[in-house]
């Protein structure tokens, strides 16, 4: 059949003098355009004056259509960060030039920069998803495989009380707010800096993340207990802002302050992220239910909770004492006897 329907588009196939078949939709849902659409193009096959050779895109072309593409998500900024490098590798190369071989140059130049295996990975992420993209826009017929490299696992950290207090003792004041504010609420760094005072309301103690200011997409309300109450009552209301260093908005956290400070308080190993481990496994050691965390933190799934609120046992501490024989919580076997029998 030289004209068929799928869905609600219709499509065309040819055949040419020496018997390739040619395939494409018409796109319309017109039966008629659809026909002249089939005629035109038979008639520019038999001229031989048809090829379904399709242009070379270049990898730039791909990633000004990947950035556009990706603008509504709350990583765009990483995903901006990570281009930008990919650039100084790929720039002016044909998508049909990158070659596993060339992907595996790219991740030998960033480790040998030093850079660690996972700041790799997520870069190579970004570049998988813009050659599949390219792939289905047909700009590609196959994408190379990208091979991430191996990662250590990751061991959760959290801040004890003492590190709490050394740490926001070093901290010039705004950003000592901002902590405050994340371990009083669990949110993420990109949600505290640009949280504004209209996403707030004071008076019923609460606030809200909306769906693209969140890594899931989904809004989070954010009940404000007494401590976050305490902290955004410090701040001034002349921005549009909540938190604002000499009048302009804070962009970033875990900056050359943060990391100053870090080292006058001798915490090591600890990243802004990490007040948010900090804040899932206190409320979890608290007896916090893992259904209530999950939505207070606006995580997907729970197997993110776990990951982040097993961190410690000494919560678990008085209920290990459950199989020390005379141990405080120990029940006298004849007893165990007599409700048995």
């Amino acid at each position: 059949m030289s004209i068929f329907k799928r869905g609600t588009t219709y499509y065309v196939s040819i055949y040419t003098r020496d018997g390739r078949r040619i395939k494409q939709s018409a796109r319309t849902s017109d039966r008629r355009l659809a026909q002249q659409f089939h005629d035109e193009l038979k008639a520019t096959v038999w001229k031989g004056d048809y090829t379904d050779e399709k242009p070379d895109r270049t990898w730039d072309q791909c990633a000004v259509a990947y950035l556009t593409a990706s603008q509504h998500k709350a990583t765009f900024s990483t995903i901006q960060m990570h281009v930008k490098k990919l650039r100084t590798y790929l720039g002016g190369c044909l998508l049909k030039d990158i070659t596993p071989d060339v992907v595996e140059e790219i991740k030998a130049r960033r480790l040998s920069e030093g850079v660690a295996h996972g700041t790799v990975n997520r870069m190579l992420e970004i570049l998988r998803a813009m050659l599949n993209m390219a792939v289905d826009r047909e700009w590609l017929a196959k994408a190379p495989k990208v091979q991430m490299l191996p990662e250590p696992e990751r061991r959760p950290r959290w801040l004890t009380y003492e590190e709490e207090a050394r740490l926001l003792a070093e901290l010039p004041e705004h950003l000592a707010a901002m902590m405050r504010f994340s371990l009083s609420t669990g949110l993420r760094e990109s949600n505290v800096v640009n949280l504004r005072w209209d996403q707030v309301d004071l008076d019923r103690k609460c606030a809200c993340i909306y769906g693209d200011q969140s890594k899931t997409g989904q809004p989070i309300a954010v009940p404000l207990n007494s401590a976050a109450m305490a902290v955004l009552q410090e701040q001034s209301q002349d921005s549009a802002y909540v938190f604002t260093y000499k009048g302009r908005p804070v962009t970033r956290c875990n900056n050359t302050a943060w990391k100053k400070a870090l080292a006058r308080a001798g915490v090591q190993n600890f990243t802004w992220h990490n007040l948010r481990s900090t804040w899932a496994s206190r409320h979890a050691m608290s007896g916090t239910s893992m259904f209530d965390l999950q939505h207070l933190g606006g995580w997907s799934s729970q197997a993110m909770i776990q990951r982040y609120a097993a961190l410690s046992a000494e919560h678990l501490a008085e209920a290990s004492e459950n199989v020390v024989r005379d141990g405080p919580n120990t029940v006298p076997t004849e007893t165990v006897l007599r409700t048995l029998h």
